[in-house]
C-alpha cells in the first residue's frame, strides 16, 4: 500500500472516523521515524517497539484532539516522547544517572568525533548511555525541549538535568572516540 498517495487530511478524516486502513496508512508513514525516537529513549529494540505500540495507541485513541496548527508528525513525535517518559517512569529506571563527571579520553572534538559515524552507530552509542541520562540527553539535545521544561517533565531540578546533559555529553564523546582510534 502506498501511503504517500493519501493527504494528510484524508488519513486524519479516516482515522477519525476509526477506519482501520487510515490508521495502518498513518502507521506505516510515520512508524519508522517514531521507532528511531523510542530505540534513543528505550535503549534496546523490545522496549523501544513496546514505547512505539503505546503510543499509537493513544495516537489513534486521541486523534479527534488534533488540531491541525502544527504538523501531525510534530503532534505524534510529542506523544511517543510522553509515551517513552511515562513508560520509563514506570520502570523506575530513570533514577539511574551518571553519578560522576566522566573524563575526557583525548582531545577530540565533538564534531570531529560525530562527523565519521551514521545516525545507527550515534544511535547505539546514546543507548549505552544510563536511561536517565540518556532521556534527558533525548529531551535536550534531540527535541529541543530547555532543562526547565526537562525538569518539570521528570521532577527533577535544572540543575540535575543541566549536569545529567553535560555528563552524558562527555560520556557519549569518549564512546564515539573509542570507535574512531
Amino acid at each position: 500500500m502506498k501511503v504517500d498517495l493519501f493527504s494528510e487530511e484524508e488519513i486524519l478524516n479516516g482515522c477519525k472516523k476509526g477506519q482501520r486502513r487510515y490508521q495502518e496508512i498513518l502507521y506505516r508513514r510515520f512508524a519508522r521515524k517514531m521507532y528511531a525516537l523510542c530505540l534513543s529513549y528505550a535503549g534496546n529494540r523490545g522496549f523501544a517497539q513496546d514505547i512505539l505500540q503505546e503510543a499509537f495507541i493513544k495516537v489513534f485513541k486521541n486523534i479527534s484532539q488534533f488540531q491541525q496548527a502544527g504538523s501531525m508528525e510534530g503532534w505524534i513525535r510529542k506523544i511517543v516522547t510522553n509515551t517513552a517518559i511515562d513508560m520509563l517512569r514506570q520502570k523506575n529506571k530513570m533514577e539511574r544517572y551518571i553519578e560522576e563527571e566522566p573524563s575526557q579520553k583525548d582531545n577530540t572534538t565533538e564534531n570531529e568525533a560525530f562527523s565519521h559515524l551514521g545516525s545507527d552507530e550515534i544511535l547505539a552509542q546514546v543507548a549505552r548511555l544510563p536511561e536517565g541520562a540518556r532521556v534527558i540527553f533525548n529531551l535536550y539535545a534531540i527535541e529541543g525541549y530547555t532543562h526547565k521544561e526537562i525538569a518539570r517533565l521528570l521532577e527533577i531540578t535544572t540543575g540535575t538535568s543541566k549536569s545529567q546533559f553535560n555528563r552524558a555529553r562527555k560520556l557519549l564523546q569518549n564512546h564515539l572516540a573509542e570507535i574512531n582510534t
